[in-house]
């Protein structure tokens, strides 16, 4: 039988501090608070996002996969706000005492994940309770005072950009969760590895930060799918989106599935779990945008535009109207 943690101090001390030895504050999760300073001269950018076994993330998946893609979902939204992320708290949620080698693997998933988002533990909790593992981390960021980039920006006029491709986290989804449909769309196995890694390990695009607090009017990212998030950008900002659906970026592996399926289209622009970063630029500042995003290996593409009115229109292949039955992803 694999052993399992019997103790919170275990857990935390043996797991969890670790990953907190490099944040200032976090007191060596040893005490019942932790402080929290940002660079002087910055503001403060915080977000919070749970994810949920069964929800968010499969209860067989990885337990490092796991780690990153909690961690990533909310350095996304900082990312989506020309913040640069430092500190995070956590709180972990079992239903049962974990494994050794399951906090191991998990602790290990966090790790690389801070490495490579440039953020440290601060402090937490954990628990046990019934329901799924539930891992809920809020996120701390900052920007130079005044900078932080809104959704609510956006003007007429402005140019929407997103940024790398679209679509391919949801596609991941479906080839687990239908594989009679999928082995249909004949792809490769590097295509197929493609779609399962952005579904398992999204990237934020932290480096785009610089490029969008110099040119962005408006910015989130996308985690709900482009549809859906758009129409709360507009909503926000009160005006109108006007998206060429030809336009929207799209994988190798993604352009492959649209080739043997055109009814994937309204899964890749409303499926969700994207993390690219959507926002609107002023035309004047659309070239820049462009060379900065290049300057920093971050592809960046326009959709479309913004108008006077409130709403989203999606012209279709064709340049007609197009209706989606579902927008995008909502828990309720």
């Amino acid at each position: 039988m694999t052993a399992r943690v019997m103790s919170e101090g275990e857990l935390i001390q043996t797991y969890l501090a670790p990953l907190a030895r490099r944040t200032p504050g976090a007191l060596g999760l040893r005490d019942d608070c932790a402080l929290l300073v940002p660079p002087p001269g910055s503001d403060l950018v915080v977000t919070t996002d749970a994810v949920a076994a069964g929800v968010h993330f499969f209860e067989d998946d990885a337990a490092s996969d796991i780690a990153w893609k909690a961690l990533a979902v909310n350095v996304s939204d900082l990312a989506a706000k020309g913040a640069e992320p430092f500190a995070y708290q956590m709180a972990l949620s079992f239903p049962e005492a974990p494994t050794h080698d399951w906090l191991s693997a998990f602790a290990g998933g966090l790790e690389a994940a801070q490495s490579a988002f440039g953020i440290g533990l601060l402090g937490g909790d954990t628990d046990r309770r019934p329901g799924p593992l539930t891992i809920t981390i809020t996120a701390f960021g900052h920007t130079p005072k005044g900078t932080m980039v809104l959704r609510s920006g956006a003007r007429p006029g402005d140019i929407i950009f997103v940024s790398g491709t679209l679509g391919d986290s949801a596609l991941g989804l479906k080839q687990r969760v239908e594989p009679e449909a999928a082995r249909k769309w004949q792809l490769s196995a590097s295509e197929t590895a493609h779609l399962t890694l952005r579904y398992l390990k999204p990237e934020p695009r932290l480096t785009l930060r610089d490029a969008l607090r110099a040119h962005a009017a408006s910015a989130m990212d996308i985690s709900d799918g482009l549809v859906k998030d758009l129409e709360r950008l507009c909503a926000a900002s009160c005006v109108k989106a006007h998206v060429r659906l030809g336009q929207v970026p799209l994988s190798q592996a993604a352009r492959a599935v649209v080739a043997a399926d055109a009814g994937t289209y309204g899964l890749i622009v409303s499926g969700g779990d994207d993390y690219e970063i959507l926002c609107t630029v002023p035309p004047d500042q659309a070239e820049a945008f462009g060379s900065a995003a290049r300057a920093c290996a971050v592809s960046v593409s326009a959709i479309g535009t913004i108008s006077p009115g409130s709403g989203l229109v999606l012209e279709g292949l064709d340049g007609l109207p197009i209706q989606l039955t579902r927008s995008g992803w909502d828990h309720f």
